[in-house]
């Protein structure tokens, strides 16, 4: 089958002037100065916050260049411009117009690449949220669709951002499934929520996209997960990029930006349920869906540090952008720049390694009018508090897959019982393979959310 791909066009911001985007404009009078700082981000990947939404909405940022003002006798401001992808904070970083963007890694390396043709270097500099398997990325289906698995996608319409990570874990994904990515898909090329309407529709057949995408789906009951892309077991993440220019020319003020990165991530982290709150507030996105992914167990961690682990994913990515002719080759080393985040942190305790590595997901229950969700050890007791609260007491209910560890929503789960332990899967073929490779006799097998229930009480 051959591969149809619909290129996405640049965003072109005609009649802006060709200034660079920080501009500084003084006073007729010689008095203090203006600065303008233009910082792209993607409020609904909400993987991005502590780099985007959250971080706008606490104002940290400002606050730091409001200190920095004082000292220096500038006036500084912050234009946020929100997009739907990575590829047109890329268009714009090298068209000069943006100073500081966030993007997943797959569009980080893009960015790197046309940095590098354009004459517009860009620098990695710090880390947003990260999942060190690829939970990140999921592939979903209608939620009556008939497709089980990668081999049921074979001949099948599909419908993905090209160079996105979403995109390279469909990639992968079909090649270890024996599926040319080429030619035994017929894959369209497609903004995240052209995508989505697509599946509504009926015109594709499946969607492989980013956090939060398919977890929207799922919890609205218009999509099912058909492949979780932690079987992938590679680690995915999105970062911070910045123009070289901008970096050079300002360095303390990138040094205020990953400062106020730190402090919402520190953030997110201690108050997890406010922070979701805010994110809902500010895209429209469900809190529970915000909070599958950026919860105190969700499917991201979020952390600044440049992790190696995640660095060595990134330079594995770069093979699957060049067969694609994204790119034709990125120094990914080059690309990095520690410098920043080490300077920023310097003095605060934190130390440039960041946090601890995450930790497994453990279940969670959200109950209504609570500011805070309740952990549980084992599905069965997240079961049994779930009956306890009534369907009319509960918020959101969440479990981690039992194999790959990405959380997902208890009642979309796929479940299996064996004797008296209960685990939950993200996706059916995931279920299948559990039962299957159980010894003769172990008794596993899949039962509905209400069974599940059941047994557990």
């Amino acid at each position: 089958m051959r591969t149809r791909t619909k290129a996405l066009a640049p965003v072109l911001l005609l009649g802006l002037p060709l200034a660079t985007a920080c501009s500084a404009a003084s006073g007729a009078d010689g008095g203090s100065r203006t600065v303008t700082v233009t910082v792209g981000y993607q409020s609904k990947t909400i993987n991005t916050v502590t780099a985007g939404t959250l971080l706008r909405s606490l104002g940290y940022f400002e606050q730091e260049l409001a200190a920095r003002g004082e000292k220096d006798g500038v006036t500084y401001k912050v234009d946020w411009q929100d997009y739907a992808t990575g590829a047109p904070i890329t268009a714009q970083m090298t068209a000069g117009k943006i100073d500081i963007g966030s993007m997943g890694d797959f569009p980080l390396l893009i960015n790197a690449a046309r940095g590098k043709e354009l004459k517009q270097p860009t620098r990695l500099v710090s880390v947003t949220g990260y999942n060190l398997r690829g939970g990140l990325n999921t592939m979903v289906t209608g939620p009556g669709s008939k497709l089980e698995s990668l081999a049921d996608l074979r001949g099948k319409k599909v419908s993905t951002s090209v160079g996105s990570a979403a995109d390279g874990t469909l990639v992968r994904a079909l090649q270890r499934a024996g599926i040319d990515p080429e030619k035994g898909i017929e894959k369209l090329n497609q903004q995240p929520s052209v995508g989505a309407s697509a599946l509504q529709a009926g015109s594709v057949d499946a969607l492989s996209q980013f956090v939060a995408w398919p977890g929207q789906l799922a919890f609205e009951g218009r999509a099912k997960a058909l492949y979780d892309g932690a079987e992938l077991n590679l680690p995915t993440f999105h970062g911070v990029t910045v123009r070289e220019k901008f970096a050079t020319e300002r360095p303390g003020v990138l040094d205020d930006f990953l400062r106020a990165q730190r402090k919402a991530t520190d953030h997110l982290r201690t108050q997890p349920v406010a922070a979701a709150e805010s994110v809902a507030k500010e895209t429209g996105l469900p809190a529970e869906v915000v909070y599958l992914y950026n919860g105190a167990n969700g499917i991201a961690t979020f952390d600044p540090a440049l992790r190696p682990e995640l660095l060595a994913a990134l330079k594995e990515d770069v093979p699957v952008l060049k067969a694609a002719k994204l790119v034709d080759s990125v120094d990914v080393d080059a690309f990095v720049d520690p410098a920043p985040l080490a300077r920023a942190v310097a003095g605060t305790g934190t130390g440039t390694q960041g946090y601890p590595a995450a930790a497994p997901a453990r279940p969670e229950l959200w109950l209504k009018e609570d500011n805070r969700t309740q952990a549980f050890e084992t599905p069965a007791a997240l079961l049994k508090a779930l009956a306890a609260a009534g369907p009319g007491g509960v918020r959101a209910a969440y479990v981690p897959d039992a194999v790959t560890g990405t959380l997902w929503f208890a009642d979309k789960a796929v479940w299996v019982a064996e004797g008296a332990e209960l685990r939950a899967f993200t996706t059916a073929s995931g279920a299948k393979a559990y039962v299957g490779g159980r010894a003769a006799g172990s008794g596993a097998r899949i039962v509905s959310f209400a069974e599940a229930g059941a047994l557990a009480s």
